[in-house]
């Protein structure tokens, strides 16, 4: 079991390219999968409403893209400008802590006899290979190319993928419990991602009418609320990193320290407010996880997939604690992940 485990993860890794691109593709198909059948409801063929699914989202996500891609680039620009100016409000904010560190290290060092003079630092350079940024774009763009393909094929395909594969099984009780699975995991995935992508949105809009509430001009105010909503689809390790960048946005935008600390603060009300109350009301028992499990999947996830992985990991347990649900015999593993 130990080596098949550990046989399994290191596959997991190794193979991240084929897998990782499947696994959004799948995600995709199952989020758009009601929506195609509700057109074919409206004698509009399969193949059209995947084509009107797939472009429909595609020219979403690049109208946000066309929206958000000058306040992204103003503020790359900015920042190693913006940079000299955060640290003396970093220095003034950590003083205290670091004039009693230098003291205590002063009286350690005189209590053992230690010299206080300033020790020896030691700076490592590296270099950036032009090669490797040269060969990683067209991976890239190929790689957003197979997600879009398979999730068209998998949206139009997948149906008779899926009904082929279960006439192979041998008796109709296992048929029929494949297929209530396989519909349940359809219809929990698509309400999740759905219902966590409006409290995601309103977090994001919430936190840009603030911003801009404080002073921030209304596009860079969307761009902070874009990605307030997209890290929030990662519990607890996106909103964490988020605070870190308000925090930081918050140095580089205003002069005082009160000020500085307002979209931190901003951000980590919101969160806890969406973290403690919304989500927990609306998704209901069903879908909660237990925050201990959640942690050690983001930590697996993301180790092994990185940031694509921190996406997938509350989707991939909500299927996993679906499919246990279902199974005779093992309810009580599902209530474990609770």
């Amino acid at each position: 079991m130990v080596l098949a485990t550990l046989a399994i993860g290191y596959t997991l890794w190794a193979a991240q390219e084929l897998i990782l691109p499947v696994l959004l593709a799948m995600f995709f198909a199952l989020v758009g999968n009601p929506i195609i059948r509700t057109l074919q409801k409206l004698f509009i063929p399969r193949f059209l409403g995947a084509v009107l699914v797939l472009v429909g989202g595609l020219a979403a996500a690049g109208a946000l893209g066309n929206q958000l891609i000058e306040p992204a680039g103003e503020w790359v620009r900015q920042v190693p400008r913006e940079m000299k100016s955060i640290a003396p409000k970093l220095r003034d904010l950590t003083k205290p802590m670091l004039d009693a560190n230098k003291a205590a290290q002063n009286i350690a060092r005189a209590a053992g006899g230690e010299s206080t003079g300033k020790p020896v630092q030691v700076i490592r350079t590296e270099l950036n290979e032009p090669y490797k940024a040269l060969t990683a774009t067209p991976r890239r763009v190929a790689s957003v190319l197979a997600v879009v393909l398979l999730t068209f094929f998998f949206m139009v395909y997948g149906d008779s993928l899926q009904r082929n594969a279960i006439a192979l099984l041998p008796t109709r009780q296992q048929k029929k419990l494949t297929v209530d699975i396989l519909h349940s995991i359809e219809r929990a995935i698509s309400r999740y991602v759905l219902t966590i992508t409006l409290i995601n949105i309103a977090v994001g809009l919430a936190l840009a009418g603030a911003l801009y509430w404080l002073g921030v001009p209304l596009q860079e105010a969307l761009l902070w609320g874009t990605m307030a909503a997209i890290l929030n689809f990662a519990p607890y390790v996106g909103p964490l990193i988020g605070i870190v960048i308000m925090l930081l946005m918050g140095f580089v935008a205003f002069d005082k320290l009160l000020p500085s600390l307002l979209p931190a603060g901003i951000y980590l009300v919101l969160h806890t407010i969406e973290g403690q109350l919304v989500t927990p009301i609306i998704l209901g028992r069903r879908m909660r996880l237990s925050p201990l499990v959640l942690i050690l999947a983001l930590m697996v996830f993301g180790w092994l997939w990185g940031i694509v992985g921190l996406l997938l990991a509350v989707p991939l347990l909500v299927c996993v604690k679906l499919v246990l649900d279902r199974i005779e015999g093992l309810g009580g593993w599902a209530r474990l992940l609770e």
